[in-house]
């Protein structure tokens, strides 16, 4: 009932009348400091204008001057709570324009009437107030709306900024500020920013970037004179919050868990015995001399995309020395076989203080590279301690994560404002990698469509193609657990209409060769393991290859490829390297690591979406036995593929900006 009171007009009018209360209070019982002396001859002096001022930082805009010598609207967007705070600015003398920017998302918030209504109210001559940046955020980053609306009415912007010394600040995009009473509340109204000089999209975002500086110095000089800390500044996204404080003392606590926990992980196979020194931070070889660039990759796909990176910095510059972390075993036996002669590789420590110093002591890197979502927080925050520039590059970053990180500002602010630079796969991860807190985040492309696809053997082909006898043959590559059974059924619905029908896995953890072989025995099909040299007969059902390094020679081999991770919750693996190989791709529904790339592959047409084993079957079916099909998928997803490239001259022109200047060679006279 009090619910259903507060949703109603009469509740909101309550609401209101209590909101603007408080406001006055705030004002009334506050020690008010004005920069100028005399702010309200400033505010109206570019009349009629634009007032800027930041989203979290509004609540005392209504009364910043009791008394206007024109009239004032202000822009309001048209979601439910804007109800409230609209009837809240009526209470204070002000008129509304609804409507506001949609930022990045696609829902139309009703911005090109709210522009239309403001450059009507400017020409009549009343000056507009609204807030520089959208939401979600990133806080603090002006739009071009407010840039646009300047240009069009050739009207300045005004920024002014409210902070007081005892505040309240919410967990929103925004870091909304709830001013309390009995405060030195500042008021600063800044010099005005001129109108763009034309609506040139190069002079709308110069405009913007102009604006944008002058309300950050307004901000800052406000929270100065209040003399409190403005909780959006780097020094203040850097504190860490009860969160991460909880998470890093349990690291330090944790120290008698690790040998235990490394231990069961080399039982399983998952960790080298005589390299676990390592995971402690204890190196395993001598730092060498020069300028060292760490790069941290968590797996092979991560490794996958870092190679092509590594090996043209060993190539175009001999004189940068170079070292790889990972963190699994196949990861370490990949990069053991693909990086360039001088290259290092370690494992990465456990992610406790005392290891990370230790590891960083011991290397002192120069620069520091994490690819895609390696984000361990102890990892980024002693890095940066350092002193250290520190990159996150092809940074990804699942739904589900970043709403987690969303709902823990005090842990995801301190990590990703350590950052330098993050190079993100697309728009929407660089505008995520902001809200999270990342001062500089933009979107280059993904690495892996510009990757060269895995290397492939070409005796160890011509081999399998000979011990295949001419038989139909499909793969399902970096499968995971749960998806092996899938294929199995799959395999013995196919064989219903191709009996000689082959079919390879690939476990992406080839560790699980025996559990798989062992899984699909058990169902009744004839199994044999590459690990342990089993041949091939007219009788194979199921090839498990659970090798390292040899996935290029079975996309090579076969015409169509399922890639797995995709038919249980994990997030699906890389397809371009199948399709660079000649494969027609299929994948499962849960590809949320490599979302815009199969949503772009599937509109084009260049993949096919299965969902159980009997749509499995049936594409692959359909693909085996319609050749012409089968062509026109691959060409779609290469023509989809080459759309996606540009990644690799983008991310290596960002790291080498950190590299010294290369010194010419000496020629003798």
């Amino acid at each position: 009932m009090v619910k259903r009171f507060l949703a109603s007009e009469q509740g909101t009018a309550f609401l209101s009348k209590l909101a603007a209360g408080y406001i006055r209070l705030v004002y009334g019982t506050s020690t008010v400091v004005r920069e100028p002396e005399d702010t309200d001859a400033k505010l109206f002096d570019q009349h009629p204008q634009i007032l800027a001022m930041w989203h979290g930082q509004f609540m005392l805009l209504p009364n910043l001057k009791p008394e206007r010598p024109a009239e004032v609207k202000a822009m309001v967007s048209r979601h439910g709570d804007a109800e409230l705070i609209g009837d809240v600015l009526r209470r204070f003398g002000m008129d509304l324009i609804r409507g506001a920017g949609a930022g990045k998302r696609k829902r139309n918030r009703g911005g090109a009437t709210a522009m239309r209504e403001s450059l009507r109210a400017l020409e009549a001559g009343a000056t507009v107030a609204m807030t520089a940046d959208v939401p979600p955020g990133p806080a603090r980053r002006a739009g071009t709306g407010i840039a646009t609306l300047s240009a069009k009415s050739g009207r300045p912007v005004v920024p002014f900024a409210i902070a007081t010394s005892r505040a309240v600040k919410l967990s929103t995009w925004s870091a909304f500020t709830i001013n309390l009473p009995f405060s030195t509340l500042a008021i600063v109204i800044g010099d005005p920013v001129a109108p763009p000089r034309s609506e040139d999209p190069a002079d709308i975002e110069a405009g913007r970037k102009a604006i944008e500086q002058a309300l950050a110095e307004t901000t800052a000089r406000a929270y100065a004179l209040a003399g409190a800390a403005d909780p959006l500044s780097p020094e203040e996204k850097a504190k860490p919050g009860a969160a991460l404080k909880t998470y890093r003392l349990a690291t330090q606590l944790a120290a008698p868990v690790a040998p235990l926990l490394l231990a069961w992980r080399t039982r399983k196979g998952k960790e080298e015995r005589d390299r676990r020194p390592e995971r402690y931070g204890i190196a395993g070889t001598p730092r060498p001399s020069g300028f060292l660039v760490w790069f941290h990759a968590a797996s092979v796909g991560e490794t996958n995309a870092a190679l092509p990176l590594i090996e043209h910095i060993a190539q175009a510059r001999p004189d940068i020395r170079i070292l790889l972390t990972t963190a699994t075993v196949t990861s370490a036996r990949h990069a053991r076989m693909r990086l360039p002669q001088g290259a290092i590789h370690q494992y990465v420590p456990l992610d406790r203080t005392s290891y990370l110093k230790r590891f960083l002591d011991h290397w002192r890197p120069d620069l520091a590279v994490l690819v895609e979502s390696e984000v361990w927080p102890n990892l980024v925050l002693e890095t940066k301690a350092t002193g250290i520039p520190l990159l996150l590059i092809n940074a990804r970053m699942s739904g589900p994560s970043y709403k987690r990180w969303r709902r823990r500002p005090g842990m995801s602010r301190p990590i990703f404002s350590a950052f330098d630079l993050v190079l993100a796969q697309n728009e929407r991860l660089a505008e995520q990698m902001a809200q999270l807190g990342a001062p500089k985040s933009y979107a280059a492309g993904n690495l892996k469509a510009d990757a060269p696809p895995p290397p492939v053997d070409a005796a160890a082909k011509a081999d399998l193609s000979a011990a295949f006898w001419g038989r139909p043959v499909w793969l399902a590559a970096s499968t995971h657990p749960g998806e092996d059974e899938i294929v199995g059924a799959a395999h013995a619905k196919i064989k219903e209409t191709l009996p000689d029908i082959a079919t390879i896995i690939v476990p992406r953890h080839p560790e699980r060769g025996t559990a798989i072989a062992e899984t699909l025995r058990s169902r009744g099909l004839k199994v044999t393991m590459r690990s342990q040299g089993g041949s091939i007969d007219a009788n194979t059902d199921v090839y498990v290859a659970d090798t390292i390094g040899e996935l290029g020679v079975f996309y090579a081999l076969t015409p169509v490829a399922f890639i797995g991770g995709s038919l249980v919750k994990h997030g699906g693996q890389n397809p371009v390297e199948a399709i660079k190989l000649g494969a027609a791709v299929l994948a499962g529904p849960h590809v949320h690591n490599f979302r815009e790339m199969y949503a772009d592959l599937l509109k084009a047409g260049g993949a096919r979406e299965v969902a159980d084993a009997a749509t499995l079957a049936d594409a692959v079916l359909d693909l085996l036995q319609n050749e012409v099909a089968r062509k026109e998928v691959h060409a779609k997803a290469e023509a989809c593929v080459a759309m996606m490239t540009g990644a690799m001259p983008k991310t290596l022109e960002a790291i080498e900006a950190y590299f010294p200047e290369k010194v010419p060679l000496q020629h003798a006279s």
